[in-house]
């Protein structure tokens, strides 16, 4: 006796392949119904990344700064764009923090050093916290390290009793001299630098306001060391020569 013989029941693939369809379908309606959503999201994500990135390397590592007077004249002309290494001295850690509303939203007042790397010195062009308005940021070269005796007689500056040689990174356009009881300008000292402490002296020596006029910096006040001119605008005369071409990609010494 033969047995009925059983067929498996028939898949309607025409409707299964529908759902599927109707099931893409549904998602992508679902995706293009909020599109707005994940794309300002997403924009949102980047600007947080790119800021952070942005402090970080900024706080730790390199900051651009802008030249705005000619008391480094002739290392530094107004309108040089420079980097400055946050990292010449070793790693440095903000403290004395304030919050503001600006960018950046911090501005903090001095540093504690965690990892030294090297000392400040003589002759190297630093940036520091003006120490008469710390909100203002300065730009100076190292004449005077911790322990020197300095004194200037007549324009000529003396570090422990030797003439320092700095013709080849200095001017003096004022012929003039000053009597030191009337302005420190000309005639100073002699005064002992103290511990953990640097006298600093603008290149452009008859225009400069520094050491000889408000005292020293202290170590926890530098931020770092100008090393490269990044971008030199000077904006007068011809359009040509607005862009000071043979400026960019120049180091400072």
């Amino acid at each position: 006796m033969t047995e009925p013989e059983h067929k498996p029941p028939k898949v309607n693939l025409q409707s299964q392949d529908a759902l599927e369809e109707k099931s893409k379908s549904s998602e992508t309606d679902h995706e293009k119904a909020q599109p707005g959503k994940s794309l300002i999201r997403e924009y949102a994500e980047a600007l947080v990344i790119a800021i952070i990135l942005a402090l970080t390397i900024r706080v730790f590592f390199v900051q651009a700064f802008k030249i705005p007077s000619g008391s480094m004249i002739p290392t530094l002309l107004i309108g040089d764009h420079i980097l400055v290494s946050k990292l010449a001295y070793g790693f440095q850690l903000p403290k004395d923090c304030e919050f503001q509303i600006s960018f950046p939203p911090v501005t903090c007042y001095s540093s504690t050093m965690l990892a030294e790397f090297d000392t400040p010195q003589r002759g190297d062009v630093i940036v520091f916290r003006y120490p008469e308005d710390e909100n203002k940021d300065f730009i100076k070269r190292v004449i005077g390290t911790p322990g020197d005796t300095i004194s200037i007689q007549n324009k000529k500056v003396i570090v422990n009793g030797e003439a320092l040689e700095d013709s080849a990174f200095t001017q003096r356009i004022d012929p003039g001299m000053i009597d030191g009881r009337i302005n420190p300008r000309d005639n100073f000292g002699p005064i002992t630098i103290p511990p953990d402490s640097y006298f600093v002296m603008g290149d452009n020596r008859d225009q400069s306001l520094d050491s000889r006029f408000w005292g020293f910096v202290k170590m926890d006040k530098i931020k770092g060391r100008a090393f490269l001119v990044y971008w030199s605008w000077n904006g007068q005369g011809n359009w040509t020569n607005w862009v000071r071409w043979d400026r960019i990609g120049k180091f400072i010494h």
